[in-house]
């Protein structure tokens, strides 16, 4: 049976994350789910899960605090081909850099940089924070059923200003385009949360459990 692993670095509650995933693993045969951060269960996962609350630069060192962990991710990922989902600053945390407080190296997996959102439109306030429509750019397996103006639920004060215009898979509108989703090969990422977005984060989640890159 497949093992995915939500990988818990003391950025954010996982509860809710981690109900979405049971709930939909045990509604399409998606197979195990361990909330963990033990650099072992990673290197065993068949899919990684990477969350993340709070600032760019806080849960990169949170992340690199625990001996071993990121190593493991990033051999499953990158040299392995597990699946990846990033979730919100886990999703930003792709990048080349992080520009909040501090400039920040990302993992440079998927190129870009994270900045400040800074809406066109006189008086919209930041952080954007709540549901937005979805513009769906490029079809994916993982976003299999879902369509442009779809909801999602964001909060969040930077947006990732993706390299490549091919590896944004969708974006939302406020006071102008904020990238909401990312990905190429066996990385994907959402800068809403799924696990908080109802019928279409749980359609995702679901494909993301089925999928095989």
């Amino acid at each position: 049976m497949s093992l995915t692993v939500l990988v818990d670095y003391d950025s954010g509650n996982l509860h809710s994350a981690e109900k979405a995933f049971q709930r939909m693993a045990s509604e399409g045969e998606g197979g195990n789910i361990l909330v963990t951060s033990r650099p072992e269960d990673v290197a065993r996962a068949d899919r990684i899960v990477l969350p993340g609350d709070g600032a760019f630069p806080a849960c990169r060192a949170a992340l690199g605090s625990y001996g071993g962990l990121f190593e493991a991710i990033e051999d499953a990922v990158l040299r392995k081909g597990r699946p990846f989902l990033g979730i919100c600053v886990g999703m930003q945390m792709l990048a080349s850099r992080g520009h909040e407080y501090r400039l920040t190296e990302g993992f440079g997996w998927i190129a870009g940089d994270v900045e400040r959102i800074t809406p066109a439109t006189p008086g919209m306030k930041v952080p954007h924070m709540g549901w937005n429509d979805l513009v769906i750019e490029r079809p994916h397996p993982v976003l299999a059923g879902l369509k442009t103006g779809d909801h999602a639920y964001f909060v969040h004060s930077y947006h990732f200003r993706v390299a490549d215009p091919s590896q944004r898979l969708a974006w939302c509108d406020y006071g102008g385009e904020i990238t909401a989703i990312v990905g190429r090969d066996n990385i994907i990422g959402t800068q809403f949360h799924p696990e908080k977005s109802q019928a279409a984060g749980l359609r995702l989640i679901a494909n993301f459990l089925q999928w095989k890159p």
